[in-house]
């Protein structure tokens, strides 16, 4: 199998991301607590996706109703754990729509615009099929450097209780 050196924008194999701020500020949203932004539309389609995806599960902790990303959110910050459920939940649909806003007005390359692989200008990860869901794997050193500084950020985030390792 040879090697692509570039992929047309199109591609749904790829998720490309420019490294770059968010207008809001983001505590539990756990996309725009990350620095990626979409680049092109197959990514920005994937992101919405995984939050939905993250968003439509649902627990319950201290008799109330909490979806996916409340409960990831309390996983990587051990201080969401003693705040209000309600000022939570309240606080999670305000990011939902904040960051649907921003992802749904944010500039995406053309599809028939074409992005170099081994780039340092974007963040790239190639879409596996791992037998049971689509995984992101780092394709360029850009993408692996970007995620060990992740997982470091993560880290202390949550008081090294994260322990997801490349």
């Amino acid at each position: 199998m040879v090697e692509e050196k570039e992929i047309k924008c199109d591609n749904i194999n790829y998720a490309v991301y420019k490294i770059g701020e968010w207008e809001n500020n983001y505590e539990i949203n756990i996309l725009g607590t990350a620095s990626e932004i979409p680049v092109t539309k197959p990514t920005l389609n994937h992101m919405i996706k995984q939050m939905d995806n993250i968003r439509a599960s649902v627990f319950e902790i201290g008799g109330k109703e909490l979806n996916g990303m409340i409960g990831l959110a309390m996983q990587f910050n051990p201080s969401f754990a003693s705040k209000d459920l309600d000022e939570l939940i309240e606080l999670e649909e305000k990011e939902y729509k904040n960051i649907l806003n921003e992802l749904n007005s944010v500039e995406l390359k053309e599809t028939e615009d074409t992005i170099d692989l081994d780039t340092d200008e974007f963040v790239i990860y190639k879409l596996e099929y791992d037998g049971h869901s689509l995984s992101p794997k780092p394709y360029n050193d850009y993408a692996v450097k970007h995620q060990m500084e992740e997982i470091k950020r993560l880290k202390e985030l949550s008081g090294e209780r994260f322990t997801l390792e490349l």
